[in-house]
């Protein structure tokens, strides 16, 4: 991946994480932008509209940030563990999907009933395993685990901050831009890097016809 391509990945990250948390304020916080519009005030709506794509903004950062950090835990996970990466992966899972349910619900002390925190594991393991089908599909059948505890455990622990805030407003202003930029990133990063294998070795097919036939003017002269 050259230079030209890897800001090109980053800025259309920004983007996204920028529009997801527009998006997402429309849903979770529609209270705030009834307050000015009736009567409409364009000012404070503009102002609105701007701190929500600036959080979205920070919460990209925050996912490229993690997803770089991934591709490097991922490659010390396996010159550490080898073959049993992928078995240590899934214990990761299973262990960061207890979490989401068992500690937050003890900070709850009981106020917030616990299927709900099972609900929001479970919804992030099925977003997650959605997009580590298409990522299998799409490269192969090995990358389903790594792009699952990507999507399960690198994306929990970016939304840890989110987690910690009391109500759950926050949470979803962050959780949703974070997945939106996690997926992109999971599944276009392969698609980037294939073309420019598949140039490479156009260029290397060229190149090896060529040869012959120089071989063969050098022959008749």
């Amino acid at each position: 991946m050259n230079s030209r391509k890897l800001v090109n990945f980053l800025f259309k990250t920004f983007i996204i994480g920028g529009v997801a948390g527009l998006l997402i304020s429309f849903i979770i916080k529609p209270e705030d932008y009834a307050t000015y519009l009736s009567p409409f005030d364009f000012i404070e709506v503009l102002g609105l509209f701007l701190f929500f794509i600036g959080l979205g903004l920070t919460f990209s950062v925050v996912s490229m940030t993690g997803f770089f950090a991934y591709l490097f835990i991922h490659r010390m996970g396996l010159n550490l563990f080898r073959s049993f990466w992928s078995t240590v992966q899934v214990l990761l899972i299973a262990f960061v999907l207890f979490d989401l349910v068992y500690f937050p619900y003890q900070g709850s002390n009981g106020e917030v009933a616990i299927y709900w925190y099972i609900l929001m594991a479970a919804a992030l393991l099925g977003v997650g395993w959605i997009v580590a089908k298409i990522k299998a599909k799409e490269t192969n059948k090995h990358a389903f685990i790594p792009a699952l505890f990507f999507m399960v455990v690198i994306t929990t622990v970016e939304w840890v901050p989110g987690l910690q805030v009391e109500g759950t407003d926050y949470a979803w202003l962050m959780i949703v831009p974070l997945l939106a930029c996690n997926t992109y990133q999971l599944l276009v990063l392969h698609r980037i890097t294939n073309i420019d294998a598949a140039k490479q070795t156009g260029n290397g097919t060229k190149k090896s016809k060529k040869a012959p036939n120089n071989k063969a003017r050098t022959k008749k002269a």
